[in-house]
């Protein structure tokens, strides 16, 4: 009783401390909603909706079952998921977050997936896309593309690592019983295609129309979190609250041979990934390997902006939060320490004084790719808010006819 009530003391205080800063710091707080909505709409949006539509028209269609049947042999064994899981790793790859949260929460509703093994599976699923770490982080931010490659492997290394770890998660609370083995073959795939498809006997339109739908109301809820935490974390630094909580970690890195100067960094990072990865490359007392180290950590973790949006899209389900917090923490360790191990080998090796002539082809390829990441990133920036507005104005139609529908 005495910890409810000290939670509703705690949160309404919260509430109540955020209007008050945002009567107190108007213009900023202004600022920092413009500089989410630029985000939303620019970039998150357009990214993220082509592979939310996609998807929920890969689920009804019954693709999605299909590569399950074929991935069994794979995710079973390295992650304890099913093959379908093969599928929300890659997308959540491809797309970014929250894509791999959205994508579970969908299979769980299906009930493709059990609570144990959702749980597992958004824990390693949600990442930040290519598109991101080589054109914001590495180009934007860095000038530098060749770091996209460390960044790239460190985090999807250590993407693979947390799901390798969240195998164990669970045992006790996993039903005992065990499926028997056997050989899938390409039959048996396509008569679980098959079977989906009909089981979910929507018409093409119907589909495509809930599909747009319920990816467009997703993207509106991820850019109302975006905007909000935009905002708080400029507010938290206008209170000094940020600063305050730098103090505390400024000893542990000077611990670790780093600048006390990456603590702020650090800290806002964990609020927003953007303005931390950004505030990370402009601190010119560091080296590149501890800033690498850093905006790695603070990719991995994915800052709690992100979190919230996840916490939300779980909320639809009974898949709990705490493992995917967990996994996070877990997920910043790993990709900071693969940075860390990978600097000299991959990086000083490869990239620190130019293309050596024993170059290896694949980092050739990686550091290419990059540059057309880069320049995709920058397209989709011109081209963002153009796409937005066309979805929004196709979103709005649909939910008009549905309405007259219903009338």
């Amino acid at each position: 009783m005495l910890k409810s009530r000290m939670k509703t003391l705690f949160l309404a205080a919260s509430v109540t401390l955020l209007a008050a800063s945002l009567i107190s710091f108007p213009q900023q707080s202004f600022d920092a909603s413009i500089r989410g909505l630029n985000m939303w709409w620019e970039i998150v949006f357009p990214s993220l909706l082509p592979f939310f539509i996609v998807s929920e028209m890969l689920i009804g269609f019954g693709v999605v079952r299909f590569i399950g049947v074929l991935l069994e042999p794979l995710m079973r064994p390295l992650f304890k998921v099913p093959g379908v899981g093969g599928f929300v790793w890659a997308m959540g790859m491809a797309s970014g977050f929250p894509a791999g949260a959205k994508l579970t929460a969908r299979m769980r509703q299906e009930g493709q997936l059990s609570k144990i093994e959702a749980e597992r599976l958004v824990s390693f699923t949600n990442s930040s896309n290519p598109l991101f770490i080589f054109g914001a982080v590495s180009v934007g931010f860095f000038y530098n593309v060749q770091l996209g490659v460390i960044l790239a492997l460190a985090h999807y290394l250590g993407n693979i690592s947390v799901g390798l770890v969240m195998r164990f998660y669970g045992r006790n609370e996993e039903n005992a019983t065990k499926e028997k083995g056997r050989n899938l073959t390409i039959r048996d795939a396509f008569a679980a295609l098959h079977r989906t498809r009909i089981k979910d006997n929507r018409p093409i339109g119907k589909l495509l129309g809930d599909a747009v739908m319920s990816s467009i109301q997703t993207l509106l809820m991820i850019g109302g979190f975006i905007i909000l935490f935009s905002v708080i974390n400029k507010l938290l630094f206008h209170l000094h609250i940020t600063a305050f909580l730098a103090e505390f970690l400024e000893m542990l890195l000077v611990m670790l041979g780093m600048t006390e100067s990456l603590s702020l960094p650090f800290i806002s990072g964990l609020f927003e990934i953007t303005l931390g990865s950004q505030m990370t490359s402009q601190i010119q007392e560091a080296t590149l390997m501890h800033q690498a180290v850093i905006t790695s950590f603070i990719l991995a973790f994915s800052g709690f902006s992100v979190q919230a949006q996840v916490a939300s899209i779980l909320a639809q389900t009974d898949i709990r939060f705490k493992p995917f917090f967990f996994a996070r923490i877990l997920h910043g360790i790993f990709a900071a320490f693969y940075a860390f191990i990978l600097w000299k080998p991959v990086y000083e090796r490869y990239f620190e004084d130019g293309q050596p002539s024993n170059a290896l082809p694949v980092m050739e390829y990686l550091t290419s790719e990059g540059s057309r990441l880069a320049d995709a990133h920058n397209m989709l920036t011109t081209a963002g808010p153009l796409i937005t507005i066309a979805s929004l104005l196709v979103y709005v139609w649909l939910l008009g006819n549905r309405l007259l529908k219903e009338k």
